[in-house]
């Protein structure tokens, strides 16, 4: 449990500070230097606020409470609800990423070699462009580090070499 309460507590109380200010994703990424996502994920206790960031955060909004600061600088729980694959936009962003996940997947490997991309050395994006037929588009750029599978040999398994250390 977060020192300020429960995770939801704090999310409702990092909410209604975002809320108060009138500002947009969008707009407090803009004052931070943030992605939108990014900006997203700090306020739902999905990521960790950096000391360096703090400044900016309290400075895009004003109204966020000292003790909330200080408690999105710890390492959140990430977790999320179950039931949320229910909600229409998670749904169909899971449904296009199992469609066209087999394809993404192996253009990944034509192009990098037998690996993954990481979700973790990663940022994301939501953009609102115009499509050809001038109706909106929504893009989102999932940009990940490439992470390439090891050739698991002994010699390199820094483990087994303390235990022969040892013998």
């Amino acid at each position: 449990m977060e020192a300020s309460g429960s995770k939801a507590t704090v999310v409702g109380r990092l909410q209604a500070a975002k809320h108060k200010s009138g500002k947009s994703f969008n707009q407090i990424a803009q004052e931070t230097g943030l992605t939108n996502v990014f900006v997203a994920q700090l306020l739902k206790r999905q990521a960790q606020l950096k000391p360096d960031t703090a400044p900016k955060l309290q400075a895009a909004l004003p109204d966020l409470p000292e003790d909330l600061l200080h408690e999105m600088m710890k390492p959140p729980m990430r977790s999320y609800d179950p039931s949320l694959i229910q909600e229409p936009t998670v749904y169909r962003l899971n449904e296009a990423v199992m469609h066209f996940g087999e394809s993404i997947k192996e253009i990944i490997n034509e192009e990098f070699g037998d690996g993954i991309m990481s979700a973790i050395d990663f940022y994301c994006s939501v953009d609102k462009v115009k499509g050809v037929d001038g109706k909106d588009r929504a893009v989102v750029t999932f940009d990940g580090k490439y992470l390439p599978y090891t050739e698991q040999k002994s010699e390199h398994m820094v483990s087994r070499l303390h235990l022969h250390e040892e013998k």
